[in-house]
């Protein structure tokens, strides 16, 4: 594995869990992108790649919502894909009886367990929320299900009535509990302390669930790993509600490279699955998206193509292939001779010193009156500074 980052990364003293589970949540959240629907075909398409890229666990759906959606998260948990299918369920009998019907391997429920939700959202108190929640957990193990409990807005709930709800979910059966930062509110140094709170209180896994809102969902899954949690929420290309959710691929690469923590995933689906997930969505990646955007292997600036053509890790991380990416050169206003060379060998064109120059110059032109130097253009500029040629 060809990659470069920062020797003194090592040089730090971090501790993340020995085994972490990625629980990807694009089937789910991520279709709750105002705009996005699925139908069964696209998930099930989506959910393939994913258990390709060997994915722990797919939030296939929250199958009371319509019967398509009970049909798509049905098909997906029958489709014998090694990832364990988990579906979305209110603290309602109901929801949990149709995840059952669907013949997942478990639910994720939930409840709002801050001010604002009791109070605005549930019209609750304290205390009768903890018995929905408990009612809940206790419907979902009688029936042999895997449960996570999700505390939603989490991250702005008082500190003592968490650790209470997580701790009777503990006592209940729950396998698993969830810190949902709804609105993406909380800092990493907040999770850090948040998550080592709950460690002293509670001896089940504990989940990130981290929205994106201040930019900081990424940050905020890796401290609260650091911090003692061991599984986190994903969806690809990021999305999801408002500004989306922590990104499957860079959540990946960058426990993979950055901190070496290896979960053995078949990275070099990673491309495709993003193009995949931002055609059936069409939500377009942007081009500067880390790891997956369009222009994180392109390259203009003359500096750096010449140094990108001599050694790809001077200004590249890793290589694109890793992920099933490629390097671009693309020529424009910055190019150099080298580039523009590498294209004109590239197309089997042999041109002298002087021409070469010619055509550098006209490239820079072309492109500051406004043109994009694709193919057809390159051909013109090449033909008016040495004539007819076949490319």
């Amino acid at each position: 594995m060809k990659h470069f980052v920062s020797p003194f990364n090592q040089a730090v003293d971090l501790k993340f869990p020995e085994k972490i589970t990625i629980y990807d949540t694009t089937l789910r959240d991520g279709e709750q992108t105002p705009g996005v629907c699925l139908r069964t075909a696209e998930k099930l398409k989506i959910a393939r790649k994913l258990d390709e890229l060997r994915i722990h666990q797919i939030e296939a759906g929250f199958p009371v919502v319509s019967n398509e959606e009970k049909r798509s998260v049905t098909t997906i948990a029958n489709e014998g894909l090694d990832a364990n299918i988990l579906a979305l369920c209110r603290t309602k009998k109901e929801d949990i009886d149709t995840a059952l019907d669907c013949n997942v391997d478990g639910i994720i429920t939930f409840l709002g367990t801050s001010a604002l939700h009791l109070k605005h959202k549930l019209k609750v108190n304290q205390e009768d929320a903890l018995n929905i929640c408990m009612n809940a957990i206790e419907h979902a193990k009688d029936h042999g299900l895997f449960v996570a409990f999700s505390a939603e807005d989490a991250t702005r709930t008082d500190l003592n009535f968490l650790k209470s709800v997580y701790k009777k979910a503990e006592v209940y059966g729950a396998d698993r509990v969830h810190i949902a930062d709804t609105v993406g509110a909380i800092s990493p140094q907040g999770m850090d302390y948040l998550v080592r709170e709950l460690k002293k209180e509670i001896n089940i896994e504990i989940a990130l669930h981290c929205h994106n809102d201040f930019g900081m969902a990424l940050t905020n899954s890796v401290a609260g790993l650091l911090a003692g949690a061991s599984a986190v929420s994903t969806t690809v290309n990021g999305i999801g509600e408002r500004a989306g959710n922590t990104s499957l691929e860079e959540l990946v690469m960058t426990l993979l490279l950055i901190y070496g923590v290896d979960m053995d995933f078949n990275i070099e689906v990673f491309y495709e699955l993003s193009q995949m997930v931002e055609e059936l969505t069409n939500m377009k990646v942007p081009e500067n998206k880390p790891i997956v955007g369009r222009n994180v292997f392109r390259h203009e600036s003359g500096i750096h193509v010449d140094a990108v053509i001599e050694e790809p890790l001077t200004y590249e991380p890793f290589l694109p292939e890793l992920i099933g990416h490629q390097r671009q050169i693309v020529l424009g206003k910055h190019s150099g001779c080298r580039a523009v060379k590498a294209k004109l060998d590239e197309c089997g064109i042999a041109v002298s010193k002087d021409e070469l120059c010619k055509i550098v110059g006209k490239v820079k032109e072309k492109r500051e009156e406004g043109k994009y130097i694709n193919d057809k253009v390159f051909n013109e500029i090449v033909r008016s500074v040495r004539g007819p040629f076949e490319f």
